[in-house]
């Protein structure tokens, strides 16, 4: 990440000599906090400040002589002002013009006069030039270092972005264009226009409008294109099993490659509070979690591609052949496929146009510091809607969870009722569903049926956690499934019907094995998986033991 350049202080004068003189006398005083520029005349100085304005580097003061050829000393000021109006403004004058300085004070809000000659500096130049300084300090809020995300609230796009650059951990600020003045003139120096928003801003200052994801993903750094012909093992998903398998595949000295469709973590990596995973016993984010073993995966030498798909894999003179959404091919000798799954979409009316404007499935931790002071509603009653629950008590005035049944206890962990139970602004609804949800531009109402009784209610947000469905859809023609979508492997595959004419190999499938030799599959997307975090993690470095067997055959 770039580091703040260091505030602009702005010598001007048509004399060299003078101007000389200026220049070093403020580099000997100010160098260490200050970068210090020269300009010959006013109209140099105005398309200096116009390059740094430009460049959104910060001006702190501007000293100019005021008998300048062309263009005066206050008149130069003046303009200034209109470019960089927070910026201190300093005359130099002879004193014959000591009547003209005082004027300026009052017509061109100057700030402060100096007279010819300044000698010494120590006492007629540096206390005067370092009280300006310190009060320009005291207002001044350094740019924001990393990527910022302008667009409209309550605008689909922009919490896809949001999400997918949290998802990276990525350091970004948010503006939202219809509240924040800063956004407009942000947006108004990119050369884009309302029409084009969402826009993200990079910290070199350009722009993209309506970026897709695999651009963004380039700028942050993130490989796109696979650089090895042939690779040992590649894990399809980067969810906690993914991850698991890649660190413990690149440890053990295999080619290893991960790829990725969306953000690491998976449904885990979404979580606000992980307090039940071992080693960590004030818990952790999902993204936290993920983050560190995305660093350690690559620390050892698995190389990942994101956001890419998967959309076919097939075999070929015993490789695998994995085909991406980007036309790319991949060759490998083994596949661990840890896709997960995704969220069940809740069908009431009015909730597709809301989506993503004020409804949302999984915990969208985005979203949560604008729902500050108001009313959100969570549908579902497993551990990833208490967790949310939790997280979202912090900034709402009241959290209602939605829940069919009479209670969380078949659900939900023990540990997260008796906090739920302990957290005043949080309340339960049981026997009660969501029937309709309304609003213009955003969601403003649900509708829910409670005990039997239909009423409508305010609300600022939905989040939606009602089951789960495997992200298969494009690998069961391959490997067998059940009648749900989830992989078969091991023993389960075995028991199946259609294993003996799926089957072809002179052994029995290894525990985490599908009906093709040497495709494995571990976590959430496994049929008769545990969805524990633990024990996805369990299952990814599992996998690679049986990699291992299988290579050796």
């Amino acid at each position: 990440m770039a580091t703040e350049k260091k505030p602009v202080l702005l010598a001007v004068d048509d004399d060299p000599q003078v101007l000389g003189a200026i220049d070093r006398d403020l580099r000997s005083e100010f160098r260490r906090n200050y970068r210090v520029l020269r300009a010959t005349s006013g109209a140099e100085a105005l398309a200096t400040l116009r390059e740094l304005k430009a460049r959104e580097e910060p001006l702190a003061l501007i000293l100019a002589d005021q008998r300048m050829p062309e263009m005066e000393g206050v008149e130069l000021l003046e303009q200034a002002r209109a470019i960089y109006p927070d910026a201190k403004r300093v005359l130099l004058t002879a004193y014959a013009d000591t009547e003209a300085a005082i004027r300026a004070i009052n017509n061109a809000r100057l700030d402060h006069y100096l007279m010819k000659p300044w000698d010494p500096p120590q006492e007629l130049l540096f206390p005067t030039l370092h009280d300006l300084l310190n009060a320009w300090q005291a207002q001044y809020k350094p740019r924001f270092q990393g990527l910022r995300l302008i667009g409209f609230q309550w605008s689909p796009v922009s919490h896809e972005l949001k999400d997918f650059l949290a998802g990276y951990m990525a350091a970004y600020q948010w503006l939202d264009f219809e509240t924040n003045p800063e956004a407009q003139v942000l947006l108004g120096s990119t050369g884009f226009t309302a029409a084009d928003l969402p826009v993200i801003v990079f910290e070199d200052g350009t722009a993209l409008s309506r970026p897709e994801r695999a651009a963004v993903a380039v700028r942050m750094g993130l490989a796109s294109q696979a650089t090895q012909e042939l690779y040992d093992v590649v894990v399809v998903g980067a969810g906690p099993s993914g991850l698991a398998s890649a660190v413990y595949g690149a440890s053990e000295g295999l080619k290893t490659l991960i790829i990725e469709r969306q953000s690491p973590g998976g449904q885990a990596g979404t979580s606000s509070r992980i307090e039940n995973y071992l080693g960590f016993p004030t818990g952790l984010s999902g993204a936290e979690l993920a983050h560190r073993a995305w660093t350690q995966a690559t620390r050892l030498g698995a190389e990942m591609l994101a956001p890419q798909e998967v959309v076919s894999l097939c075999v070929q003179d015993g490789y695998k052949v994995l085909t991406l959404s980007n036309g790319s091919e991949v060759r490998t000798r083994a596949v661990v496929l840890t896709m997960g799954v995704s969220y069940r979409t809740l069908e009431v009316p009015g909730i597709d146009a809301l989506t993503g404007a004020g409804v949302y499935y999984g915990a969208a931790r985005t979203e949560a510091r604008s729902c500050d002071q108001q009313d959100v509603y969570i549908v579902g009653g497993g551990n990833s809607a208490g967790q949310a629950a939790m997280y979202l008590a912090t900034y709402a005035r009241r959290v209602f969870i939605l829940i069919r049944g009479e209670s969380l206890a078949a659900s939900m962990s023990a540990y997260l009722i008796e906090q739920i139970s302990q957290t005043p602004n949080i309340e339960i609804l049981p026997f009660t569903q969501v029937r309709e949800v309304r609003g213009q531009d955003h969601l403003e109402e649900v509708v829910i049926q409670h005990n039997g009784q239909l009423e409508v209610r305010p609300a600022r947000a939905l989040f939606v956690f009602i089951g789960a469905k495997p992200s298969t859809e494009w690998i069961c023609e391959l490997a067998l499934c059940d009648a749900k979508g989830f992989l078969l492997t091991g023993r389960d595959l075995v028991a199946d019907p259609r294993f003996a004419t799926s089957w072809k190999h002179n052994r029995e499938p290894y525990l985490l094995e599908t009906c093709v030799p040497g495709i494995f599959a571990a976590g959430d997307s496994r049929a008769g998986a545990m969805a524990r975090v633990a024990s996805a993690v369990g299952e990814g470095s599992m996998a690679i033991k049986f990699v291992h067997q299988y290579l050796d055959e």
